[in-house]
């Protein structure tokens, strides 16, 4: 068993609160009992701990907040990046707690009870839902709090790391009708997230650019997980008029439109050409190969964290929003139509 802050003392011949303000670096102590306690400290090889710590100063720890299992399940994109968080957090010390929550009042209720505890101090959302009151209730804590997403509204503690995700669905879409493309589907999340809306609103945008009608059968949200993503793509597929090209707004959609493709026995891309979004080590291995936005998750990660700790540490006026550039690459998975 280690050596306590008791030991210390009974070997300086001071107090207990005396050993504790030499500790926490105070001031109201002579030379000599400092001299003491120090020699004390370095006698005994003593290794303050984390939780004795916090108790006075609070725990060097963030809190990355993640959404509800139903919609991260199988979705790389949030072990990714949460391992990116972990080492960069680790780099300076702190701990990870990671928080999962079963709807928005939850998730809420926890983050105010760890900020009040003085568990954290800062928090990583690696989602933006499209309804801020989450974030208007947890600005007034003045911890910082970094979005990986869209953030709307103004706030002191609140800063957005995100991409242009109504850009890149622009460009996916504009880049099929470039080829041709007029009867295009667009396979979309649930509308509970700006990336979802954003994603969405692109591809809708670019379309009514162009001249180009949407198809409201075409348009199918296809929930959180591989499973409903799946579903969603057979629907399509079996449906009497297909169309020539779909944008997948996530990686679980491409994949899920090339599996249904392959048992559908509709050939990719003679018969359906795919543009889509990918931010996993996955879709390299597809066949054929897919045109893609590829979704910087890392950059997106060490941009989320520096900031978080460059406002922990130095409380610098910083940008509230910070866009990370994304690639388009284009690929075999969409052609020109004849």
């Amino acid at each position: 068993m280690g050596h306590t802050i008791y030991d210390i003392a009974r070997m300086a011949n001071v107090s207990k609160s005396t050993v504790s303000r030499v500790l926490n670096n105070q001031s109201n102590i002579s030379a000599e009992a400092r001299e003491r306690v120090l020699k004390a400290i370095e006698e005994l090889n003593y290794q303050p701990s984390k939780l004795a710590r916090a108790l006075s100063s609070g725990f060097d720890a963030i809190m990355v907040v993640s959404r509800s299992a139903k919609t991260t399940a199988n979705n790389p994109f949030f072990s990714e990046i949460l391992h990116t968080i972990s080492k960069n957090a680790e780099a300076h010390n702190f701990d990870v707690i990671l928080q999962t929550s079963q709807n928005g009042k939850d998730e809420l209720e926890k983050c105010i009870k760890k900020i009040k505890e003085k568990m954290i101090k800062g928090i990583i959302m690696l989602s933006s839902p499209a309804n801020e009151d989450f974030f208007k209730q947890l600005d007034i804590f003045n911890l910082p709090i970094v979005v990986i997403g869209k953030v709307e509204g103004k706030y002191k503690n609140i800063y957005s790391v995100d991409t242009n995700n109504h850009q890149d669905s622009y460009d996916l879409t504009k880049y099929l009708i470039e080829l041709g493309h007029r009867d295009i589907s667009c396979l979309h999340s649930p509308l509970d997230y700006h990336v979802s809306i954003d994603r969405l609103q692109g591809y809708k945008d670019c379309m009514d650019h162009y001249g180009v009608p949407v198809q409201k059968e075409w348009v199918i949200d296809s929930g959180y997980t591989v499973e409903s993503a799946y579903e969603a793509a057979k629907e399509l597929l079996k449906s009497k008029q297909l169309p020539t090209a779909v944008l997948a707004t996530d990686d679980l959609k491409v994949m899920s439109i090339y599996k249904a493709a392959a048992e559908c026995k509709v050939s990719i891309p003679d018969d359906l050409s795919i543009a889509g979004y990918s931010n996993t080590s996955f879709t390299p291995f597809l066949s054929p190969s897919l045109t893609s936005i590829e979704i910087p998750v890392k950059k997106l990660g060490d941009a989320g964290t520096r900031l978080l700790f460059t406002k922990i540490k130095d409380d610098k006026k910083l940008a509230a929003r910070t866009i990370i550039p994304t690639e388009k690459i284009i690929q075999n998975s969409a052609m020109r139509l004849n």
